[in-house]
């Protein structure tokens, strides 16, 4: 027989209020939080770990993949290229963008990505003193643990931390979680990648008076790929390998905790190996968080889909290239963002409405950079996101550098 325990009904404290509520720090949280305060709004942004970043920062995925569509063309601006430069504002670890930076040719361009490699202390630190320069007030060690509804609202997120249990009370929502966790609390429709996520914990190592960055494993490989087969790494640097078959859907707590574990053996492993034949091989840091690239998503009113290619979107908020291949660039339309049934809900990051295949273009930073900067931008304007003028979002965005369509 299951069993169970039922918790006695408890009133909670509003402990704070906030105008608009932005849930996860990462890339998509940070853009969101600067578009908004610049907007005027009081800003509440809840993070569960103690800094900001995300997989950029705590997850040492700290390439800053491109702002161009391969072809010569710079596609994001705005944020998604100020975040950019803050990243590099110190010196770059690898691959400094200069033709871009620097005026390079169009020939340049086309051999050389608007990319680079940056170090994640530095940036998370730049991020919050950046977010608290704009007066964006930032709760470290916050878990959102539901969601209070009235009708097709939310009135606030149920918090916890180390003061306990209590209330935000909230004008509207950003999700920028990663794993649409205030879509799924607040009851709209979601849906899981079908091909979950791969082991991977990439960490620092000291070699030879440098310190390095180990890409140790791919947390993006589909499962029919060969696990011990070899992929060259899009940035020249190294080769990475995926570490074994697990796969894991990224939403599953006892289920996470197994995924890390197991990453944190391969990689204690492949440390060990290292320090047979170089014995002052030593780890700097490690990725602190679970390397999850794709688990649950928003299903908005629309779901852009790979296949759209250089498409042009009436509602378009923004545009990315694929940074696997140069040539494609997409428009993202405003309704991968919202849906109707939580009208006060704005998802942003690697959770808005794609489909699996184009969710591996979307949820890297310059995507959720761009989709970041909208939902703040739009959280500026109303509180009722279905019925927003996207002719006055695409305005405000072109006020700020965004290139809107293709």
């Amino acid at each position: 027989m299951t069993k169970f325990v039922t918790e006695p009904e408890r009133r909670l404290d509003i402990s704070q209020s906030a105008e608009v509520l932005i849930v996860g720090g990462g890339i998509a949280g940070i853009s969101a939080a600067i578009a908004a305060a610049r907007g005027g709004r009081k800003v509440t942004l809840i993070e569960r770990e103690y800094c900001l970043g995300g997989m950029a920062t705590l997850g040492l995925v700290t390439i800053y993949l491109p702002l161009d569509d391969g072809l010569g063309n710079q596609v994001i601006f705005g944020i998604g290229e100020e975040l950019l430069r803050l990243s590099i504002k110190h010196g770059a670890e690898a691959n400094y963008p200069r033709v871009w930076i620097e005026g390079g040719t169009i020939e340049e361009k086309k051999k050389h990505r608007y990319i680079t490699q940056f170090n994640p202390h530095i940036f998370a630190l730049e991020a919050e003193k950046l977010l608290c320069g704009l007066g964006v007030n930032i709760l470290y060690g916050t878990l959102a643990a539901s969601a209070v509804m009235e009708g097709d609202k939310i009135s606030g997120i149920v918090i916890e931390n180390k003061s306990g249990r209590s209330v935000i009370e909230c004008s509207c929502v950003i999700d920028c979680s990663g794993d649409s966790d205030i879509a799924w609390l607040s009851g709209a429709d979601t849906a899981l990648h079908e091909g979950g996520n791969g082991l991977a914990s990439w960490y620092y190592y000291k070699k030879d008076g440098d310190v390095r960055l180990k890409m140790f494993g791919l947390a993006d490989l589909p499962p029919s790929e060969n696990p011990q087969e070899k992929k060259d790494d899009p940035y020249g640097n190294a080769t990475v390998a995926s570490l074994t078959n697990t796969r894991f859907s990224g939403v599953d707590g006892p289920e996470l905790s197994r995924a890390v574990i197991e990453a944190h053996g391969k990689m204690f492993e492949d440390i060990l190996e290292h320090k047979k034949t170089d014995p002052e091989y030593v780890p700097v840091t490690i990725s602190t968080i679970p390397l999850v690239r794709m688990s649950r998503r928003l299903c908005g009113e629309y779901t852009l889909d790979e296949s759209e290619n250089r498409v042009s979107f009436s509602d378009s908020i923004g545009l990315t290239g694929d940074w696997r291949r140069p040539g494609p660039c997409f428009e993202i339309p405003y309704r991968t963002l919202y849906t109707n049934k939580v009208r006060n809900l704005l998802c942003a990051g690697r959770t808005i409405s794609v489909t699996d295949a184009m969710w591996d273009i979307t949820r890297v930073i310059p995507g959720c950079a761009v989709t970041g900067e909208a939902a703040g931008t739009a959280a500026a304007l109303t509180y009722d996101f279905p019925s927003l003028d996207v002719a006055s979002l695409q305005a405000k965005l072109r006020e700020g550098g965004v290139k809107i369509h293709i």
